[in-house]
């Protein structure tokens, strides 16, 4: 295995090293040289922008609206029409009848 490797981060811009021991975790993971320095991969991890977890962290932000049944201020995982009405998780869990799992097939 080479030595210690000295990188450049992609996102500051500063080097870091890239060491022997890390070099053999990431080549047994199948890992491809890092292109950002650690504080940078773990903010960028907790932006939400690595690792798959885009679709939850979009989710999470949530779209800030006003509920249409009890008229408390809360998120949404989506973006509203304006066609239809929108509830916070209460009253959308009270309006299904509580038993969550899925659609039923009556509308």
């Amino acid at each position: 295995m080479a030595g210690d490797m000295q990188l450049t981060c992609s996102d500051c811009g500063q080097e870091f090293t890239f060491t022997a021991a890390d070099q053999q975790f990431f080549s047994e993971r199948g890992f491809s040289t890092p292109k950002r320095c650690k504080p940078c991969r773990q903010a960028k991890k907790a932006d939400g922008g690595g690792g798959g977890g885009g679709y939850r962290s979009a989710s999470a932000q949530g779209t800030p609206v006003i509920c249409s049944n009890c008229g408390q201020p809360t998120t949404v995982p989506f973006e509203p029409r304006g066609d239809r009405p929108v509830y916070c998780r209460d009253c959308y869990v009270a309006r299904k009848g509580g038993g969550g799992g899925g659609r039923s097939a009556a509308r």
